[in-house]
């Protein structure tokens, strides 16, 4: 692959003025086309290589064209590829099955636990957001710099007003509230509060993440007044923090998780997980899909659970997120102030606003990045990657910082 696309002969150049003829311009021009991926390495259409240390924003759990996700994929489609929900298909069981397992393993066991499977992360959330409406109250608790899609009633709980002031007036009664702060908290939530929706750690903000009391806050301040703590693991969820499920780790059960991402390993899905009475909320034709909870999804997502389990990678992620973060601090540059962040979702932070042109900068030298903050470096790499990759990363961020501040 020296000279552009095998397939088509055509080049990075050739293929960015067809995207910019044909495609909606709510991305922008692309900054590559890609062609092929192994592992945690993708190729352009030039044949330049890459590693990919942002998996697709957290997609790409397992990597590139994971074999064994693939003949998951494969032997599925060979099988039965679509049928509606007017139908089930053992895929859809089993999942369900393992995602409400992993769901209520050790901290809520035998709790009634029910999914919706849907196409994507900001499906998820709309299932949830639709089921709070199921406890006949309106109001939603939300937090000052969360990200949870792009849809209306997803739009309306993310806080980002560039995303939201075009679009409004939004669905619902949002009040927002600082993240990780357990006091004010306490003063907006009441008996007409429907849920309070939170990422474990926000990730589109820069990955920031509260304090080890601020969940377990949220568990029991919902408790006391009826309404239910939903928590958003479209980002966090399916190992990428070192659990199954980031809130995991404080021992919280909340009654709502979305879930999606690493789920399907690059295969759109997405899930509602719903715990305790909440597992109730929707009765028949409340809610649907048309593509959610496929065959094939499921079968990607069942593939997927197995490899982490069977490669024990919730204990890799743990080691080489704390790889990565001891690395990058025993630089001891005066650009770099501290990670934050857990297992493989980090979050660089630099003195100085470089963000962007760091990422342009590693993407120049053949390393994929991204910027969610001026002042922030997001690194999440499939949960595959190896200790030398990390170590190769590590080696090359000074150079990266370097031609930021010359650009």
């Amino acid at each position: 692959m020296s000279n552009g696309d095998a397939a088509s002969g055509l080049n990075q150049q050739e293929w960015g003025a067809r995207y910019d003829r044909t495609i909606m311009n709510t991305f922008g021009h692309p900054k590559r086309v890609l062609v092929r991926g192994e592992g945690a390495v993708v190729w352009d259409a030039d044949g330049k290589r890459y590693t990919d240390f942002l998996a697709g924003i957290a997609v790409n759990a397992l990597g590139h064209a994971n074999p064994e996700v693939n003949r998951a994929v494969a032997e599925q489609m060979n099988t039965l590829g679509h049928i509606s929900n007017i139908f089930a298909s053992p895929t859809q069981i089993r999942l369900g099955e393992e995602l409400v397992a992993l769901a209520s393993r050790e901290s809520a066991p035998g709790t009634p636990a029910r999914v919706f499977f849907a196409n994507s992360g900001t499906e998820a959330n709309e299932a949830a957001f639709k089921a709070t409406r199921m406890t006949g109250r309106k109001k939603i608790v939300a937090m000052i710099g969360s990200f949870h899609g792009r849809s209306m009633g997803s739009l309306a709980i993310t806080y980002n007003e560039h995303y939201r002031k075009p679009f409004e007036p939004l669905p619902g009664e949002i009040i927002w509230t600082p993240y990780g702060d357990v006091a004010a908290l306490e003063k907006v939530v009441d008996d007409t509060v429907a849920a309070v929706v939170t990422e474990p750690i926000q990730g589109e903000n820069g990955v920031i993440e509260p304090p080890d009391d601020f969940l377990p806050a949220v568990r029991r301040i919902t408790a006391e007044h009826g309404a239910l703590m939903w928590i958003d693991e479209v980002q966090t969820g399916m190992g990428r923090c070192g659990e199954w499920f980031a809130h995991q780790r404080l021992d919280v059960v909340p009654d709502l998780i979305s879930v999606a991402k690493g789920l399907g390993n690059g295969f759109p899905m997405g899930a509602c997980i719903a715990l305790g009475p909440a597992a109730d909320l929707f009765g028949p034709g409340e809610h649907g899909t048309t593509f959610g909870g496929n065959p094939v999804a499921c079968a990607a997502g069942l593939a997927v659970i197995s490899y982490i389990k069977s490669h024990d990678l919730l204990d890799h992620v743990k080691q080489m997120g704390l790889r990565l973060a001891d690395k990058v601090m025993s630089l001891d540059d005066p650009r770099i102030a501290t990670v934050r962040g857990r297992g493989l979702l980090r979050g660089i932070v630099l003195t100085k606003p470089l963000g962007a042109e760091a990422a342009a900068a590693a993407l120049e030298a053949g390393w994929i990045i991204n910027s969610p903050r001026p002042s922030v470096l997001r690194i999440a790499p499939p949960l595959i990657v190896t200790a030398e990759q990390i170590d190769e990363f590590v080696d090359v961020l000074p150079s990266l910082l370097d031609a930021a501040e010359n650009r």
